[in-house]
């Protein structure tokens, strides 16, 4: 019975992999030394891995998530007693090379199918985290594993690469990080009337640049421009005549158009028009009221489908669609949030963390906003983000958030019916 969780090592040999290959599995001689209540001798096989990348073209000072698959382990069950599902959490490391060096500490969740007696170990993955701090080609290659099982015993089966470090699996080139834009300007006053001209100070600028003075109008620019040469420190100096009576801002910038990169702005600007009305005319005014920021859903129940007591498998659904309103009218943005409290029931719980969701958002014809559907992936009780939408000059919109639901529930969950609670959260 003990030796349940020791593992057996398949012999072989290496298969040598060119260094530089991108996301390909690489064979490597592996030594792995199953637990000594085993009674069983180290043993060189060969495993055989692939390392991949969320983001293969990072710039310096992101944040990089490595997964190491184990696509054939250099281990399988050496008795004839079956193992059950869920008792094999492993462990390792990746190796950076290249143009920076270190490891990389990746770990894999509690997770396996029932092994057969004399069955091959199946495989499995690992995830961590790095952060990029130098540009160029970092190569990635599978460093040691270790397999813990938790059955009778807590055993490790530590293996090591015989021959560090292994061949190459992936690549990413990282790109240095562009300078920050700390260009700025300041206006010599919010408003004006017609024809006023308002006078702009800015910082920040490329010497020698010709930066150019607009009006803008929400997201749009207007035909008021003016253009001014930054001096040697980058300062600029200029006044820009603003007749528009729809600006809403001004901004500065070097180049043909505006952007992000090489502008400043908007600062807030308006026109008062507060001319005198000609003999024998009106002057009709209107008043556009900010609403409020709101969210509402179709249901407050979701019925998940039902899973077979041992599979250890998905229980998937829907959210329930949420619609947020933003009427304010202003320059902000907003998120929606949600989180989950454990699935509780049957005198057993089922995790959080096992709640993941697949979000989806989708805007309105006309709202001056766009939203943007949060990342797939865990809930938890920790919270993630279904959707959001980004601060800008003028703001608001109706959308329609979705997201597809999936709980994984670990096999051998006793039976019964499992209910937790999603809070959505609108800010």
């Amino acid at each position: 019975m003990l030796g349940a969780t020791a593992l057996a090592v398949t012999a072989g040999g290496a298969l040598a992999v060119p260094a530089g290959a991108a996301a390909v599995n690489v064979d490597f001689p592996t030594h792995c030394v199953p637990p000594p209540i085993a009674g069983i001798p180290p043993i060189d096989g060969t495993t055989t891995a692939k390392i991949t990348v969320d983001d293969a073209t990072p710039q310096v000072g992101d944040t990089v998530t490595v997964t190491y698959t184990v696509v054939a382990p250099a281990a399988s069950n050496p008795t004839d007693l079956a193992l059950p599902a869920d008792i094999m959490t492993p462990t390792g490391k990746v190796t950076l090379g290249g143009a920076q060096s270190g490891s990389v500490t990746v770990t894999g969740p509690k997770k396996n199918p029932p092994v057969p007696g004399k069955g091959v170990f199946p495989s499995f993955s690992m995830t961590g985290t790095f952060t990029v701090t130098t540009p160029g080609a970092i190569t990635l290659s599978p460093g040691d594993y270790n397999i813990h099982t938790s059955y009778i015993l807590e055993l490790d089966t530590p293996c090591t690469v015989t021959n560090p470090p292994a061949p190459v699996s992936e690549t990413v080139t990282a790109a240095d990080n562009p300078p920050a834009n700390t260009r700025a300007i300041s206006l010599g006053s919010a408003s004006g009337a017609p024809g006023a001209s308002v006078a702009v100070t800015g910082t920040g600028f490329t010497a020698g640049a010709t930066v150019t003075l607009a009006g803008r109008s929400g997201a749009a620019q207007t035909a008021d421009t003016a253009t001014v040469t930054a001096n040697a420190q980058g300062a600029v100096s200029g006044s820009l005549v603003v007749n528009d009576l729809t600006t809403t801002g001004v901004v500065a910038y070097e180049g043909g158009a505006w952007s992000t990169d090489l502008g400043a702005g908007p600062v807030a600007y308006v026109v008062i028009d507060d001319q005198p009305v000609p003999e024998g005319s009106q002057k009709l005014t209107t008043t556009v009221k900010a609403g409020t920021l709101s969210m509402s859903q179709a249901g407050d129940a979701v019925a998940m489908s039902a899973v077979d007591f041992g599979s250890g498998d998905a229980s998937t659904g829907d959210l329930n669609a949420v619609t947020v309103k933003d009427y304010r009218g202003g320059p902000a943005g907003w998120s929606l949030t949600g989180k989950v409290t454990d699935f509780t029931g049957a005198g057993a719980k089922i995790d959080a963390g096992k709640l993941s969701w697949t979000p989806e958002c989708t805007t309105k014809a006309g709202s001056p906003s766009t939203c943007r559907a949060g990342s797939a992936g865990a809930v938890g009780s920790a919270g993630a983000t279904l959707a959001s939408a980004p601060d800008g000059t003028l703001t608001g919109g109706e959308f329609t958030v979705k997201a597809g639901l999936s709980l994984d529930v670990p096999a051998f969950t006793p039976p019964g019916t499992y209910a937790g609670v999603l809070t959505l959260t609108l800010t």
